[in-house]
């Protein structure tokens, strides 16, 4: 069990880590989406790299922090249920929403986006606008990102339900434990 608890903080720990990273992408997006209108309308010039700069930032953002989103539960949730439920209960829920709704979910999105990544990559792909920045595989890199951070933050919350359901949620620290119901 003290396994399955490292493998949960190890994972936490790298979500963490980028949700750390990628918080800083949003204040770089409004500075450069700035930049890009003040050259257009006091400088009347633009530059078509730093237009691409800003869109495949926040395309990086989102898919590179949805791990960090499902770690911290900042994803959109209908929890008529779910907030109210016991600990147990809860951790059922999450191994089973890990195994039946997310697993397919990721494994559909590798499938189709694996070819589509691969084939950017062959082709080096560029910016379609002319003038653009080079490099658009890397940002299409991040569809496997997406699937790889997703992925693991899925089996972080299956092993934390297995520590749950086994009564060992102690070894996890409790920043990484399910929160005392309210009463």
């Amino acid at each position: 069990m003290r396994t399955v608890a490292l493998t949960v903080r190890v994972i936490h720990g790298i979500n963490g880590f980028l949700g750390r990273v990628f918080q800083v992408f949003p204040l770089l997006i409004v500075l450069i989406c700035f930049s890009v209108v003040v050259m257009r309308y006091v400088f009347r010039t633009g530059s078509v790299p730093m237009q691409d700069l800003y869109i495949w930032l926040n395309g990086a953002m989102f898919t590179g922090i949805a791990g960090y989103a499902l770690m911290t539960d900042s994803h959109v949730r209908v929890d008529i249920f779910y907030r109210e439920a016991r600990t147990r209960t809860k951790a059922i829920v999450d191994m089973i929403g890990s195994l039946l709704f997310v697993g397919p979910f990721l494994w559909t999105v590798a499938w189709w986006g694996w070819p589509y990544v691969a084939r950017s990559w062959g082709l080096h792909e560029s910016s379609p606008n002319m003038g653009g920045l080079p490099g658009l595989f890397v940002l299409k890199s991040f569809i496997l990102v997406f699937v790889a951070t997703v992925g693991l933050q899925a089996l972080a919350l299956f092993l934390r339900g297995v520590l749950v359901l086994a009564d060992r949620e102690d070894l996890l620290p409790p920043a990484m434990r399910y929160p005392a119901r309210e009463v």
